[in-house]
């Protein structure tokens, strides 16, 4: 490249030719154009080249929100991390069976208190273990619940607002949240044991409506004010968060029920049904196609007077007029056979010119049950 091409290709940058000309090793340029880049982003935005992000734009950039611990609108980094939590929305019978907690709860908290008791549900999530145990506000009382014939636990956390709350309404308080609270101290014998009684009754609401699915026992497995201590599941491990609040006229609080996706999975099937009894209701328009169906369909029947095996090589002799004699009476009786399946048993006999049979026992009883069938549909589903 010459001299005046060089000139004229400073030129077209800005750069004049006598400032490079003049520092030997270009320093001159390079303070030309450092000045250029940092004036451009002055003219447009007043702001430098690399600009710092706030607090809330990392928030926003990596999806973390400490106030809702849901899945529904998560997004960034942590809607990757979290994207194997299966929602909620995928078990259209857990929220049936918790708007039927909420009814039953609140008869029965009307009848413990004796005061106006309104429960609601304010919120059913998937959540990670570990984030719920970080996300509990102490002091709060967990208990750790035991589903008996799941053979598994959950947890039920109540929050320190609806105990005191609860003593207040029990032990006869004046009425208004201006009460003072001691805070950091732990809980005495009587509080415990008020919220005991009243957990007692929220599980066996629990079993209640649980019961159209599945009976299922749930007892208190231990009661702890330490989340460490409360630990039933690994912190990766998915779970169903159900939040319930409790108003008692101007005071109250919140009972949160955490199910871990392994405590409910062997009611998953039933879980997935979009009302109750969906899979094993009975449809009596179904049945009776299935009858009439079963009524008019053909089947073949064979009747097997006598069975012996003889060696291939007698069967070879066999010539016309032979005479195979068989070890059986005309009193004897003769199998009725379907395929294979052994059907019954009768008696030979004739009507006019056709061989009849008189059947002489009831049918035997099948030995395939519906369980061969499931697995079955199973396996077409694999």
């Amino acid at each position: 490249m010459s001299e005046s091409d060089t000139d004229d290709l400073l030129k077209e940058f800005g750069i004049s030719g006598d400032e490079e000309s003049s520092d030997g090793d270009g320093e001159g340029a390079a303070a030309e154009w450092a000045a250029m880049i940092e004036g451009g982003d002055d003219d447009e935005d007043g702001a430098a080249v690399d600009r710092i992000l706030n607090q809330d734009e990392i928030d926003n950039l990596l999806g973390f929100d400490s106030g809702d611990m849901g899945i529904g609108d998560l997004s960034g980094v942590q809607a990757l991390i979290n994207s194997a939590l299966v929602s909620y929305e995928r078990l259209p019978m857990l929220e049936i069976v918790f708007d039927r907690l909420v009814r039953l709860t609140t008869t029965s908290l009307r009848n413990f208190t004796s005061d106006n008791v309104e429960v609601s549900l304010d919120s059913i999530t998937s959540v990670r273990f570990g984030d719920y145990l970080n996300s509990i506000p102490l002091p709060a009382i967990l208990t750790v619940i035991k589903a008996e014939e799941w053979d598994n636990f959950g947890l039920m956390t109540v929050e320190s607002n609806l105990i005191y709350s609860m003593i207040d309404v029990l032990l006869g308080g004046r009425r208004g949240n201006n009460t003072i609270r001691v805070e950091g101290r732990p809980y005495t014998t009587i509080e415990m044991s008020l919220t005991n009684r009243m957990i007692e009754l929220i599980l066996d609401d629990m079993h209640k409506a649980f019961e159209p699915l599945t009976p299922v026992n749930f007892k208190i497995e231990r009661m702890e004010t330490n989340p460490r201590f409360a630990a039933i599941a690994r912190p990766a491990n998915a779970a169903i968060l159900i939040e319930l609040r409790i108003d008692m006229d101007d005071r109250g609080g919140k009972v949160e029920i955490l199910l871990p996706y392994a405590t409910i999975e062997p009611i998953r099937e039933q879980l997935l049904q979009m009302f109750m009894g969906e899979k094993f209701g009975r449809d009596p328009i179904w049945e009776g196609h299935l009858a009439t169906e079963i009524f008019n369909a053909d089947t073949s029947i064979e009747a097997v007077l006598h069975e012996w095996e003889i060696p291939l090589s007698d069967m070879l002799k066999l010539e016309e007029g032979d005479t195979l004699m068989f070890e059986r009476s005309p009193s004897d009786p003769v199998s009725l056979r379907c395929g294979d399946v052994m059907l019954t048993e009768g008696i030979m006999g004739h009507i006019g010119k056709n061989v009849s049979v008189r059947v002489t026992r009831p049918l035997n009883p099948p030995k395939v049950t519906m369980a061969v069938f499931e697995a079955m549909d199973e396996q077409g589903d694999d």
